[in-house]
């Protein structure tokens, strides 16, 4: 009896320590600094690390500024992740900046690796995230103000008001990831077929094909 409940106890024990173990979405670093070598034929979860670094490796000035937002959705993602950084291998960080024209749309996405946190550098725009019971959560956010989208789940960002707006966002991966619903469904190659797609959302294969048509990138 004593040696089952002196079991028990280790076991509480050890349950509550792994729930309370920080966790982050990214492995832990090893070492002071892991700059990426993108160049290496090694493959590994992450970056192989570079023999030598500097501080270049460690800067990135691509969203000091607007991006161009003349496209179809009138919004554009400047990312500053590892691949931009290539210090911030192993660290489980990066930002993006997030430039919307009035009427412009970030499309509902994912980032499978990450929470993101967006900052409102300027403007007003209507967010949300769906939860997996289908539920809405949104509000509009303003110049100064901060919202969350859960890691993994559905969110969008569209700027209904007459100015430009931006974003800063910040994610707890060195690499997010993402993942644009529509044109992951209906531009991945090869292509998903289309009687899942008709039936998915109840459309015919000529609906599907004018879909695709639209969504395709363009060719160079």
């Amino acid at each position: 009896m004593a040696a089952a409940v002196k079991l028990s106890a280790v076991m509480i024990m050890l349950v509550l320590t792994i729930i309370s173990y920080p966790v982050s979405a990214d492995p832990e670093p090893l070492q002071d600094v892991c700059v990426a070598d993108p160049t290496s034929a090694v493959k590994v979860n992450g970056f192989v690390c570079k023999s030598s670094f500097n501080a270049s490796d460690f800067f990135f000035e691509g969203i000091a500024n607007p991006g161009l937002t003349n496209n179809t959705l009138g919004a554009t993602v400047t990312q500053s992740n590892v691949g931009q950084i290539p210090g911030l291998n192993t660290l489980g960080v990066s930002l993006a900046r997030i430039d919307y024209a009035p009427g412009g749309l970030n499309p509902p996405h994912t980032h499978p690796r990450a929470t993101e946190i967006v900052f409102v550098l300027y403007g007003e725009l209507d967010v949300g995230f769906i939860t997996t019971a289908n539920v809405l959560v949104s509000k509009s956010i303003k110049q100064g103000e901060v919202f969350v989208f859960p890691k993994a789940l559905v969110h969008f960002q569209k700027n209904n008001g007459k100015e430009p707006a931006a974003v800063i966002a910040a994610f707890n991966s060195q690499l997010a990831g993402t993942q644009a619903i529509a044109a992951t469904l209906f531009t991945s190659k090869p292509p998903v077929p289309d009687n899942v797609l008709g039936i998915a959302f109840q459309i015919s294969t000529e609906e599907v094909e004018n879909i695709r048509s639209k969504l395709a990138p363009p060719k160079t």
